[in-house]
């Protein structure tokens, strides 16, 4: 199973990585390389919810002119976009925004007045994080007027007013500066890396793909002295190869051993330190691990390819 939205993209960089291949165990690299729901900061700064913590940002606060409180956000959730991949709504299901003209390092809000009438700020205060949402990185900015506004990876986040339905996208680059948000804080359907980590509440640093799907290692595989899976016939359907991806299209994955190889079939496959990864179609969403485990064999990948939580041998 593919991505359809990176198949391209791949096609053209399998060749050029299987050209870079090298053996097993040599170096083809060098590695590569919050906020929580609570008391509120004084007006005129931000921080995480719950520490107050942060330096004024001079918004004229005290000047403001009065304006309606945000409306709440309620339990936030992942919905998929057939267009935009995965994205934020809000506890009715309407889509939530980020604007390009704010800042999330430190958190800024600068849609005010008529532009807060288009684009309703989201409440902080009830905010909860559903199934695929992070709860470190949702936070809060305090506004012009006094009033908290929900941030996700430090983005203010937004609601667009001709958006009437649950599911609408209708603020989708809006002006080149409206994007929807995703789970990370940033724009949905934007370009992500091939592979990539994230921190799982209990696994830790795991590997995920381009999608945000997890990655797994087959501790029936071999990586030495070169890769070979033991993965064939009816296993690859529910456990597809991760497909080639260039050494620059990865963050935070080690780069030693970080290469491809040809499967009998005739099909190239990604290793991670030399070993055979997949992802597992038991997993429906992104930030699922429903492969962990499985069988005693399939296990979650850390950034240098070890299989996380596997017994040790």
């Amino acid at each position: 199973m593919k991505t359809s939205w990176r198949n391209a993209a791949l096609v053209a960089s399998a060749a050029a990585v299987l050209a870079l291949t090298t053996a097993c165990g040599q170096d083809s690299g060098t590695a590569g390389g919050s906020q929580n729901v609570g008391a509120a900061a004084s007006p005129g700064e931000v921080g995480n919810i719950g520490t107050g913590a942060g330096k004024g940002l001079g918004t004229g606060a005290r000047d403001a002119q009065p304006a309606s409180p945000p409306v709440a956000a309620g339990k936030l959730s992942v919905t998929p976009d057939a267009k935009l991949g995965e994205l934020v709504t809000d506890g009715t299901g309407r889509t939530l925004y980020r604007f390009d003209a704010d800042t999330a390092q430190p958190p800024r809000s600068t849609c005010e007045a008529e532009c807060a009438t288009a684009w309703p700020p989201v409440a902080a205060d009830d905010a909860l994080a559903g199934e695929g949402i992070e709860k470190s990185l949702l936070g809060e900015v305090v506004r012009a007027d006094g009033t908290k506004q929900l941030t996700i990876g430090g983005w203010p986040a937004y609601r667009y007013a001709k958006d009437t339905a649950a599911g609408d996208v209708k603020g989708q680059g809006v002006g080149g500066k409206w994007f929807a948000l995703a789970a990370d804080g940033k724009k949905a359907g934007a370009p992500r890396p091939g592979l990539a980590t994230r921190e799982d509440p209990e696994l830790g640093e795991i590997v995920v793909d381009g999608d945000g799907r997890t990655v797994y290692r087959f501790l029936k595989d071999e990586a030495w002295p070169k890769p070979v899976s033991a993965c064939t016939g009816d296993c690859l359907e529910k456990w597809p190869v991760v497909a080639p991806v260039a050494a620059n299209d990865t963050k935070g994955v080690e780069k030693k051993g970080l290469m491809s190889f040809t499967r009998p079939d005739g099909e190239a496959q990604q290793t991670i330190d030399c070993w055979p990864v997949y992802t597992f179609t038991g997993d429906k969403n992104a930030g699922d691990t429903n492969g962990q485990g499985v069988g005693g064999t399939w296990y979650a990948v850390a950034p240098d390819g070890k299989p996380v939580g596997a017994p040790k041998r």
